[in-house]
């Protein structure tokens, strides 16, 4: 009798499924909207891809879930989807939308780990973009966690110059954050070129 309540009170597996799509759907619309940034073995991850990425998980997992609630045993227990139907297609088409402009945005961007590393294990990471004759970037602290939330600052340049690419910056580190100065050409310089880099 005892055991057969325990039985009882355990959760099922496929319960957990609707909440995990749930959660990968929240945050795969958050990522898709944001500036987010993941750094994982010194390769970049933007927001779009992070969005894609865990867009993809929930829609497998709604896959896995449907075809489970037709089982005999899921019409026994009827569990219930974590968010209703509307809910769900509402999340994955901000999801998408959010994806989709993350990849426009980015077409043409270039994203450079600079080097030397910093104190503590931080890291500056550059997105560098341009559009017809405008040039911009933005510089993101990166610590130990690999992600950086917003960028620590951003910058304007004309005739699309890149900086960055072109190598006429200098990353300067002190005990406790670093200092990124972007210099131009002489026909092209840098709007707001001095940036602190800092990961606490």
């Amino acid at each position: 009798m005892e055991t057969e309540q325990r039985r009882t009170r355990r959760v099922p597996r496929s319960a957990l499924y609707p909440v995990i799509t749930a959660g990968c759907l929240l945050l795969s619309c958050a990522a898709g909207w944001s500036n987010v940034l993941l750094l994982v073995a010194g390769r970049v991850i933007p927001s779009w891809a992070m969005s894609a990425a865990l867009l993809l998980v929930s829609l497998v997992l709604m896959g896995v879930t449907a075809v489970r609630r037709r089982s005999e045993d899921e019409r026994k227990t009827g569990h219930r989807v974590a968010l209703p139907l509307f809910l769900r297609g509402l999340a994955v088409v901000v999801a998408v939308l959010g994806s989709v402009f993350g990849v426009l945005g980015d077409v043409g961007a270039e994203y450079h780990v600079l080097h030397p590393t910093g104190p503590h294990g931080c890291r500056a990471v550059v997105r560098e973009t341009s559009f017809l004759l405008v040039g911009g970037g933005d510089v993101y602290a990166v610590g130990r966690t690999g992600i950086a939330w917003r960028p620590a600052g951003s910058w304007r340049v004309d005739d699309a110059y890149r900086p960055i690419a072109k190598g006429t910056y200098e990353l300067e580190w002190g005990p406790e954050s670093g200092t990124l100065e972007l210099r131009g050409s002489t026909t092209a310089p840098v709007m707001d070129g001095v940036h602190g880099v800092d990961c606490d």
